[in-house]
């Protein structure tokens, strides 16, 4: 997360006193210095093609992003504008049920927020069963951890019906940060503040007798 943090601070400098090669490649190039060089990078593009998934026209889900992102607490920091610019870097598709958007263990270069539909959340254990962690529905964001830290995937996250999601490729949003800055960095920063709680969350729980 520091790697993300130091990003952001640099974020604030104008655009036109920054060295003329900014790192517009970030997030893309933070898988390469991944601990096992022998577990591939999933992208969204290899990941869509396994599951079937079918790209959406645009109009319909742009707006149903931003109209979850308007609403979203942790998404307050993003004006009307930002959400705008945001949106235009996302690509939107529909799935099926019972298809794995994410997998455990994988590198994957891409986060989800879920348009329509639920998804289930499970952990595989050891010795092969999948323990139910959680259920999301629409506004919630999935492998953003990931995405942001360039480590592995902690779970499986599984339609449970046919379902709507916007992607955001590692790509898309090194684009973003050169397009956009100050955007993407209010992005990023509402996408790590949900996670600090996320994992404030865990940590509390698993501290419970």
């Amino acid at each position: 997360m520091k790697r993300v943090l130091d990003m952001l601070r640099r974020n604030k400098t104008p655009m036109e006193s920054r060295d003329e090669s900014p790192e517009s490649q970030f997030f893309t190039t933070g898988f390469h210095d991944v601990d096992d060089a022998t577990v591939p990078v999933v992208h969204w593009t290899e990941r869509a093609k396994a599951i079937g998934a079918r790209k959406l026209a645009r109009p319909a889900p742009v707006k149903r992003l931003k109209e979850l992102w308007s609403r979203d607490r942790f998404m307050a920091g993003l004006s009307p504008d930002d959400l705008e610019k945001c949106a235009r870097h996302f690509e939107f598709y529909a799935v099926d049920a019972n298809k794995d958007l994410i997998a455990q263990n994988e590198y994957g270069g891409f986060m989800l927020v879920v348009l329509h539909g639920a998804v289930a959340v499970d952990r595989q254990q050891p010795w092969g069963e999948r323990l139910r962690l959680t259920e999301v529905r629409a506004g919630n964001v999935l492998g953003e951890m990931s995405l942001l830290d360039a480590g592995p995937r902690w779970s499986y996250c599984t339609t449970l019906n046919p379902c709507e999601v916007a992607v955001l490729e590692a790509g898309a949003l090194d684009a973003m940060i050169e397009q956009d800055p100050g955007s993407a960095a209010r992005l990023v920063g509402s996408l790590a503040r949900r996670l600090s709680l996320r994992l404030r969350k865990l940590g509390a729980s698993s501290q419970t007798p």
